[in-house]
C-alpha cells in the first residue's frame, strides 16, 4: 500500500538467522511451510518437498532465468566451469560494445560465430517446458530471462509474460539510426560474402539486438522486472550465477519485499546465502519435479 507521500511501503522482512546456512521461518501469507530449509549441495527430497509446497501455495511467482537453463539444449553457459568465457576469455570481447564498435576484426568474428552457431537450431528442454506448466497452473506472474535464445517462447511461455532483459538474437539493430531487421536477413548477407554487413539505410554498424557489455538495459524492461519482484510471493532464480547487475538485484528486492527466494542451479551462486532454499543439480531434471501439481506427484 502507498504511504501518505504516494510511495510504496515495503513489507518487513524478519532478520536473518545467525546460522549461515539456515533461514528463519517467515510468516508470509499462504507460503509459510512451517520451518526453514537447509541449503544443500545435493538434491534433497526434504528441500524439494518444501519448495513444492511453497509453489503450490504461491499466487504470484516470478522466475529469473540465466544461461544454465539452456545448457541442456546444447547452448553453453558463460561463467560456469565449462563456460564459453571461462574457457575462452577472448570471446567476451565480442559481447563488449566498445570492442565491437572499434574493431572490425571483432565484428567479423562475431558474424562468423553467429553463422556457425547451432543456437538457432536449439530446442527447448524439460526445464523450459516446466515453466510453461507453471504458467498453465496460473502461478507464473512474470518470467525475466537473461537469455537471448528465445527458448522460453519456443517452449510455449506466453510472450507477454516474458521480459528479455538482455534483448534477443532474432533481430539486428543499427547502432547509428536504430533501424531493426530480422537476423535472418543479415545472416543471408554474410553467407553471400559480406563479412561485416552494414545498415542498408544509413551505412551504420549492425549488431544483434542484444544488450552488450557497455550498453544500458532498456529502462522499461528493468522497471517491469523490479515491479514484478516487489509484487511476487515467490522468486525462483534458475540457471544464473546472480553475478550480473543490475538485474541480479531483483532477487534481494523480492526477498526484502517478503517473498520466498529459491535458487536452482548446477553450481553455487553469488546469492545462495540469501535464499530460503538452494537446489543444486540438473535444471531440466529438477524443475519438472518442482512444478508438477500435487495430484500428479
Amino acid at each position: 500500500m502507498p504511504d501518505e507521500h504516494g510511495r510504496r511501503r515495503r513489507r518487513k522482512r524478519p532478520a536473518r538467522s545467525e546460522q549461515a546456512r539456515w533461514r528463519p521461518t517467515r510468516p508470509h501469507g499462504s507460503l509459510d511451510a512451517g520451518g526453514p530449509v537447509r541449503v544443500h549441495d545435493e538434491i534433497d527430497e526434504k528441500a524439494l518437498e518444501a519448495v513444492r509446497t511453497w509453489i503450490d501455495r504461491a499466487e504470484r511467482i516470478v522466475v529469473l532465468t540465466g544461461a544454465g537453463i539452456s545448457t541442456d539444449s546444447g547452448i553453453p553457459d558463460f561463467r560456469g566451469p565449462k563456460g564459453l568465457w571461462t574457457n575462452n576469455p577472448g570471446a567476451e570481447r565480442m559481447a563488449t560494445l566498445r570492442h565491437y564498435v572499434a574493431d572490425p576484426a571483432v565484428r567479423r568474428r562475431a558474424w562468423k560465430n553467429r553463422l556457425e552457431s547451432a543456437a538457432g537450431q536449439a530446442a527447448p528442454n524439460d526445464g523450459h517446458r516446466a515453466l510453461v506448466d507453471l504458467e498453465r497452473r496460473g502461478k507464473l506472474h512474470t518470467l525475466i530471462t537473461q537469455n537471448v535464445d528465445g527458448l522460453h517462447q519456443k517452449a510455449g511461455t506466453s510472450p507477454e509474460r516474458v521480459v528479455e532483459i538482455h534483448g534477443n538474437t532474432r533481430e539486428v539493430v543499427c547502432l547509428d539510426c536504430g533501424e531493426r531487421a530480422p537476423m535472418t536477413r543479415a545472416l543471408d548477407r554474410v553467407r553471400a560474402g559480406e563479412n561485416d554487413p552494414s545498415c542498408r539505410t544509413c551505412g551504420g554498424i549492425l549488431k544483434s539486438a542484444t544488450i552488450s557489455f557497455g550498453q544500458g538495459l532498456v529502462a522499461g524492461d528493468l522497471l517491469r522486472a523490479e515491479d514484478a519482484a516487489r509484487a511476487c510471493d515467490l522468486m525462483l532464480a534458475v540457471g544464473t550465477t546472480l553475478a550480473v547487475f543490475p538485474i541480479a538485484a531483483i532477487v534481494p528486492v523480492a526477498g526484502d519485499s517478503g517473498a520466498r527466494v529459491v535458487i536452482v542451479n548446477a553450481d553455487p551462486t553469488e546469492m545462495d546465502h540469501l535464499a530460503d532454499a538452494v537446489l543444486r543439480g540438473s535444471i531440466s531434471a529438477i524443475l519438472p519435479r518442482l512444478v508438477a501439481p500435487t495430484r500428479l506427484r
